[in-house]
């Protein structure tokens, strides 16, 4: 199976995964999700008790993520932004056939499942170099713009989302919301990383090879530094690169082709001082 396919089947699994986590636990339960998904819950449920029309959760969430998909079709790369749409149209077209029905009447039990299950989704989707569209993308775009943690952006619309629901619908609710927005974090943290740059130390016999292959799919500068086996006493070089974590799913993919043997050590970057290639 070509990875295309593999990326393309993890992507609308993802979807899946999170229109359950919806239809089955958030949304009878009146529990939102983080970003883009909780928006269009938030707005589904203030357009049907306010106004004479009823717009699914679904449907918004399409809506919202078209001029974020043209802004990053144009900012951020094709691929990425093919493969993040296609995850959101799978999600609205899921939303759509599975039927909206509660499991459970227990509030907090939808809280944690409801977050555990579209964490799932989101942290395969993140691991094989696609996204769940929307804040995903404004990531990408405000990380080359300006070089600062994104993590104060998600965590600004995220608090939009819990003191709407707590406004408009009791405090109550605003709490659980916070339940499965913390349990999605940590599940996403155990499958992928939600930190923006990483730092990735690659030991290995074929740094030349490599650093072709690497440059030839990422524009991302790389420091050579000689190495020793401590066992073995082997000559090696030690690569050093960072990179965002879009980047990692092709990184990976990269070493792997070239030298499958290589050590490889990932760790979360907090800062960067210098030239750090944006565009």
């Amino acid at each position: 199976m070509s990875s295309e396919i593999k990326k393309t089947l993890v992507v609308i699994i993802g979807a899946l995964l999170n229109a359950i986590s919806l239809n089955l636990f958030l949304i009878p339960a009146s529990v939102y999700a983080s970003g883009f998904t909780g928006v269009s819950q938030l707005l589904s449920s203030v357009i049907e008790e306010y106004t004479p029309f009823y717009v699914s959760t679904g449907i918004l969430l399409l809506l919202l993520n078209i001029p974020v998909t043209i802004l990053g079709w144009k900012k951020v790369g094709k691929s990425f932004t093919l493969y993040s749409f296609l995850s959101v149209a799978a999600t609205t077209f899921f939303l759509g056939i599975i039927p909206l029905h509660s499991l459970s009447e227990d509030i907090l039990l939808n809280a944690v499942f409801g977050g555990v299950i579209a964490a799932i989704g989101v942290g395969m989707t993140l691991k094989y170099g696609a996204s769940t569209g929307g804040l995903d993308i404004i990531a990408m775009i405000l990380s080359r713009m300006k070089d600062r943690p994104v993590g104060t952006y998600f965590f600004m619309l995220n608090s939009i989302i819990i003191l709407t629901a707590g406004l408009l619908y009791g405090w109550e609710k605003a709490l659980y919301t916070l339940v499965t927005l913390y349990v999605s974090t940590r599940v996403i943290d155990a499958i992928h990383t939600r930190h923006e740059k990483l730092t990735a130390m690659v030991i290995t016999k074929k740094a030349d090879d490599l650093k072709k292959a690497i440059h030839s799919k990422l524009v991302r500068g790389i420091t050579t530094i000689p190495a020793k086996g401590g066992f073995t006493n082997e000559p090696k070089d030690m690569m050093i690169i960072v990179i965002t974590r879009y980047e990692l799913y092709d990184l990976e993919k990269v070493i792997k082709e070239v030298d499958p043997n290589a050590f490889t050590n990932v760790v979360q970057t907090t800062g960067i001082y210098g030239f750090f290639r944006k565009d």
